[in-house]
């Protein structure tokens, strides 16, 4: 649901909201949290990153704020960074990985204008799971394909995450 009443950008990022909802052109929308498969997920994902930091040289982290145009902010599921790119309190660059989880009400459709603002940031990589229908996408502005293996990657790097793997441990867990 947005709000009626167009937000400053300075107020919206001098105040606290919970959950954090992303500010699209002045407006508030909230996001779709608070499930428990999708909580589930959210921390089986991050756990997975970190795990490796080291090996593979990256932070997740989870819903953290990323402002994709100077007066956009998104804040995705699982955002994942460079070790060596800066701790900054919002991150004003393009992420290594964003990766949304849908809940119940969401659509692919409806995701999409979320990916198109991660894309035109520069987001190579944006992957989109659906623990509901244990369905993963690589996506894109193009829209959203299924790794035909089952495997989730991030390009020019040694990320690799079984959509299987995800989803045994979601349901044994």
């Amino acid at each position: 649901m947005a709000s009626s009443v167009l937000v400053p950008v300075r107020e919206y990022l001098q105040t606290t909201y919970r959950p954090d909802r992303d500010y699209i052109d002045g407006e508030l929308k909230e996001r779709n949290v608070g499930e428990q498969p999708h909580a589930h997920l959210q921390g089986i994902i991050s756990g997975i990153f970190r795990e490796k930091p080291t090996i593979w040289g990256v932070r997740a982290l989870p819903e953290q704020r990323i402002q994709v145009s100077p007066q956009r902010y998104r804040i995705p599921d699982i955002c994942v960074i460079r070790s060596t790119d800066p701790k900054d309190p919002i991150i004003g660059f393009a992420p290594l990985l964003c990766v949304e989880i849908l809940s119940t009400d969401d659509s692919l459709g409806e995701l999409q204008e979320r990916v198109n603002d991660y894309a035109g940031m520069g987001v190579k990589d944006i992957w989109a799971i659906d623990p509901w229908k244990r369905l993963g996408y690589q996506a894109s502005k193009q829209g959203f394909t299924q790794p035909s293996d089952g495997i989730l990657r991030v390009v020019g790097t040694p990320i690799e995450v079984s959509l299987a793997g995800i989803f045994t441990e979601l349901d044994e867990s």
